[in-house]
């Protein structure tokens, strides 16, 4: 309401008008009465709306204006529509309609006021809380890492972090190595498409990436979209971006769309959040069917991982975040438009309350999503500097300072004490100029007036004369404004510059390219409301025959709008107030443009690259007046300007993008632990199972060894003989059994079901539920496997399978300690190395026992004996938490974590009375995936049983492909108490309800269970 200069005059012609209550009573003196009267409730800023002397006058004839703006207005309205209620009032005729109008639009006033200092006081005091707890993180980091060099020591103490861009001239990445990558890219929001594209230029990074000698093929993972409402090519499975030429080596680039969400209908990205797990397990499903593909073809037969997973947008860094973990793959992240930025923002403006947002735009989720990006990112990439320091530096999870000292320690070979920042790189992104530069060199020296001279023959584009027509002197260089209608592209302060400066409108023109429009009035509101004051300044400053501002042009005018502005000798400006990136200021140096930008944001970096301009202050128009009359008054000048652009606009072309993008990734590899997954070529089958149904083997096989003949053994006996015989030659054997493969599995079930007391003590129901799930699988126990999934110990864990009087082994994996280790009781209860390894990535091990303990805890007063350390193994800390203990929530556990560099995943169990600290990339979900890719059995084939509730990471165990089983009154305590606070996202952020994979099952017993599971 700040920038809405027309509300100090409503608000004076209310207090100057007064209003009239009735017709019967609009003396002067109730006038000044009620004048009065407002004038001190706004002053004082205390109304009491229900003891209003005004809502006690109960005349039921007569029309109340107070008491319907508090019924109706308050309660049903926001400011959207402010402007144009006012611009009515004024406009009404009727003396007495129009005093009502005004009174309630002082009300109103009042109120919006009140609600946005309200708004702005609660935004205020949690920025002031959280930048205490950022504070405290960088303490505790500092003391940790304050062995610093001399050198360090001089650099920290600059409060200002120089960041050079980075060019891909000082990258290690070379083209002369054979390689064959496989890179993922993940947009999910699905108007993504090959041609025509609608949203974002994803398409152009994959296609672009595919021509790069190196690269074998690049995926773009997106969403398919079936909707009748939406384009067909958006439903189709998969769209080729780039073929391939014999002999070419490569598979090209490819849109893969997968199904996430309801089929029938589109449905916005901020309602997709509920399905991400659906679109992780498909995504799933295809690296690994792709990967294969691509070993069989290049690598020996070994499935060939993909080189990176690339997420775009909040969701997608989840997504890539979450195949990282499964596939122990490299992690990218490019956020755009960030949600902390867009929260802020929106608190500004002061019309929405912090709930009222999250409810509309789930920006909570959002912001969730992008610091688990930052958690799992090996590298983030971005396109300026600016936002780097003033949009992730509002991020937990990234702190500039806390960042560099991290990577000199790293480079240096000094311990960072399990702390970790990821790496922010600066890499622009790519254009095609092959077409621009070769139609505009042979056109380099054509002078305007030999195009639109007397020659008749030669046709100029239709976009040049709708633009040449506004001028008197179509001659003169052109200054040149592109962007869309918005208060923030400051295109007002242009014009005025130019208006005011007698001696700019002598040398050139001005073109502003302002969107399309066909009637102002029908625009939104802040756009009807720049090109409002851009005609009115026009007329002010009497620019008619020197401005043009053109209604309408095409996508592909905008070519020819620029080989205009560079035929007149002109500049392109950008006076942004702030400028994300300026892609169009690339745009215009590569038709040979010089260009003068806003020194806020993005121009800053594009600048230093191509030197081919001059950088202004947007807030002062005499510096605007004269950047431009420097580069259009001095030739020389402009030419050099000109020169530069065209000579080094080759590095924003897509090539350099691709070598800058790949030689950065190889850089962050050197840091990422090694994949350690290896998956089993065909699933094989347990020699026991191989063999069942064979009644008379020495008929069947060929053994070279002494079996008795048929009359001397029975045949249980005879077959149990061969099956030892030959599990002793493929003993003999070392290499045939490395891996192991739970046979030829047609289901696995996975137990998870947390039923604990209230003292985190396994109850007797757990044991019932093994049992009754094993007797509930029947006759086909052979061809299904079991896990078992718990936050217990393995001694834990075995006490309970002994209770339900259930073989150990009957078992394929225990995955114990909260998805921290796996477990295979078929070879002595061994336990997965290659799964620690796997797991291990940013594990801070030892380095967060005592952070644990001191930042737990919400009281400091006392001993630190509310937690003591249960259970410790090299990927776990368990902690027991004493009854009557408060202790912090996991996400502002977990945001204190963060703030200290250290990267963990906590879990709060046994009915929040256990705190397991587990590695990043550890849990029970992600442990479960691991066996599923490792195995081979697709997800769609694994069922998993749980309670109605459980631990906090229970819900993670319901997302995906995976069938679930909820089995009714099985869990008496959980918890879920301990998960969120109340501003984080709810539980139908997280899981789809009504989805049709989960099914209930009333109670535990036999009969129930095999009612469910037949209908599966």
């Amino acid at each position: 309401m700040g920038d809405n200069d027309w509300l100090h005059g409503y608000l004076e012609a209310i207090l100057n008008v007064g209003t009239g209550r009735s017709v019967r009573d609009r003396s002067g003196s109730k006038r000044n009465s009620l004048k009065n009267s407002i004038r001190k409730k706004l002053d004082d800023d205390r109304l009491n709306f229900e003891n209003m002397d005004i809502l006690k006058n109960k005349d039921d004839k007569l029309f109340n204006p107070t008491k319907y703006f508090v019924e109706e207005i308050v309660n049903c309205f926001d400011e959207t529509d402010f402007h144009k209620t006012w611009i009515k009032a004024v406009a009404t005729r009727n003396v007495e309609k129009r005093n009502n109008r005004l009174e309630n639009m002082c009300w109103r006033t009042w109120h919006l006021a009140r609600k946005k200092k309200q708004i702005a006081w609660d935004a205020t005091e949690k920025l002031v809380q959280r930048r205490h707890e950022r504070e405290l993180g960088r303490r505790d980091a500092a003391e940790d890492l304050s062995e610093l060099s001399e050198g360090e020591k001089e650099k920290g103490a600059s409060s200002h972090i120089e960041m050079s861009r980075v060019d891909s001239n000082f990258q290690i990445w070379s083209e002369d190595k054979p390689r064959k990558l496989y890179i993922i890219l993940i947009s999910i929001h699905g108007l993504v498409r090959g041609e025509n594209m609608e949203l974002g230029r994803d398409s152009d990074t994959a296609r672009a990436l595919a021509n790069m000698a190196a690269v074998y093929r690049v995926d773009l993972l997106t969403r398919q979209i079936t909707s009748p409402e939406v384009n067909s090519v958006y439903g189709e499975p998969i769209e080729m971006l780039s073929c391939p030429s014999d002999g070419a080596g490569c598979c090209g680039a490819y849109i893969i769309r997968i199904p996430c969400g309801p089929t029938n209908k589109y449905i916005p990205k901020e309602s997709l959040w509920p399905h991400i797990g659906e679109f992780v397990d498909g995504a799933l499903g295809h690296i690994i069917q792709v990967s294969r593909a691509i070993g069989e073809q290049v690598n020996s037969g070994k499935p060939m991982w993909p080189y990176v997973i690339h997420g775009h947008y909040a969701d997608a860094g989840e997504i890539a975040a979450r195949l990282s973990g499964v596939l122990n793959v490299p992690m990218l992240l490019t956020g755009h438009s960030l949600g902390r930025n867009k929260l802020e923002q929106l608190l500004k403006q002061g019309t929405l309350t912090r709930d009222d947002i999250n409810s509309t735009y789930k920006i909570m989720r959002r912001i969730e999503a992008e610091e688990q990006g930052l958690d799992a990112a090996v590298m983030v990439v971005t396109s300026t500097r600016q936002e780097i320091d003033e949009q992730w530096g509002m991020y937990d999870g990234f702190d500039v300072r806390l960042e560099r000292k991290l990577r000199i320690r790293k480079r240096r070979g000094v311990s960072c004490h399990g702390r970790y920042m990821p790496r922010m790189v600066v890499i622009p992104p790519g254009m095609d100029f092959s077409k621009i530069m070769t139609k505009d060199s042979l056109e380099i020296d054509t002078d305007l007036k030999s195009l639109i001279g007397t020659d008749k023959s030669h046709k100029i584009p239709s976009i040049w004369s709708e633009i040449m027509r506004f001028f008197t002197n179509p001659h003169k260089p052109m200054i040149l404004a592109l962007s869309r209608p918005d208060p923030k592209k400051n295109v007002t302060t242009l014009l005025k510059a130019f208006g005011e400066s007698q001696l700019l409108q002598e040398l050139a023109n001005l073109t502003l390219i302002l969107g399309n429009r066909d009637n102002i009035e029908d625009m939104s509101e802040s756009s009807s409301s720049v090109l409002t004051t851009v005609l009115k300044l026009i007329d002010k400053y009497n620019l008619y025959g020197q401005v043009a501002y053109p209604k309408h042009h095409k996508q592909l005018d905008v070519p020819e709008i620029y080989r205009l502005a560079a035929k007149t000798k002109g500049v392109f400006i950008n006076p942004a107030i702030i400028e994300p990136f300026g892609l169009t200021l690339i745009e215009a140096a590569a038709y040979g443009l010089p260009i003068v930008a806003t020194k806020n944001g993005g121009p800053v970096d594009i600048l230093k690259v191509l030197h081919n301009g001059l950088l202004i202050d947007p807030h002062d128009p005499k510096a605007i007046t004269d950047a431009l009359l420097k580069l259009l008054s001095d030739k020389s000048q402009w030419n050099e300007c000109r020169k530069n652009g065209l000579k080094n606009i080759h590095k924003f072309s897509w090539p350099e993008h691709c070598r800058t993008y790949l030689g950065n990734i190889e850089h962050c590899r050197i840091y990422h632990s090694a994949n350690h997954l290896t998956v089993l070529p065909v699933p094989e089958e347990p020699l026991s199972e191989s063999l069942q149904g064979v009644e008379d083997l020495s008929l069947k096989f060929s053994v070279d060894v002494d079996v008795k003949t048929a009359g001397e053994l029975d045949a249980v006996s005879r077959k149990q003989r061969v099956i030892e015989i030959l599990q002793q030659k493929v003993s003999s054997n070392s290499k045939a059994m490395t891996i192991y493969g739970p046979g030829k599995r047609k289901w696995l079930y996975a137990i998870a079901a947390d039923s604990y007391d209230s003292e985190g003590h396994p109850i007797e129901i757990l044991p019932l539920i093994i049992k009754n799930i094993m007797e509930a699988a029947g006759t086909n126990c052979t061809h299904i496997g079991f896990m078992l999934l718990t936050s217990l110990s393995l001694e834990e864990t075995k006490g309970i399978i002994q209770s339900c009087q259930v073989n150990v082994e009957e078992f394929d994996a225990l995955i114990c300690s909260s998805g921290s280790e796996i477990y295979y009781p078929w070879r002595d209860m061994e336990v997965d190395e290659d799964y620690e390894s796997h797991i291990e990535f940013r594990w801070p091990s030892e380095n967060v026992n005592s952070m644990i303990m001191r930042l737990a805890k919400i009281e400091k007063d006392g001993e630190n004996d509310h937690m003591e350390l249960n259970y410790c193994s090299s990927r776990c800390y368990s902690y027991t938490i004493k009854s009557g203990t408060k202790t912090r929530k996991i996400d502002e556990l977990r945001l204190r974590l963060r703030m200290r560099g250290l990267r963990c995943n906590l879990v709060y169990a046994n009915a929040a009375t256990r705190l397991n600290v587990l590695p990043l990339f550890a849990s029970r979900s992600r442990a479960l995936r691991y066996l599923s890719v490792r195995w081979g059995i697709e997800l769609s084939k694994v069922v998993v049983f749980a309670g109605e509730r459980g631990d906090t990471d229970y819900k993670d165990l319901l997302g995906g492909l995976h069938k679930n089983v909820i089995l009714r009154n099985s869990v008496i305590f959980s918890s879920e108490m301990m998960e969120n606070t109340e501003e984080a996202y709810i539980e139908d952020e997280i899981i789809a309800k009504n989805s049709s994979r989960t099914t209930f099952a009333d109670g535990i017993e036999v009969h129930g269970m095999t009612k469910v599971l037949g209908v599966l």
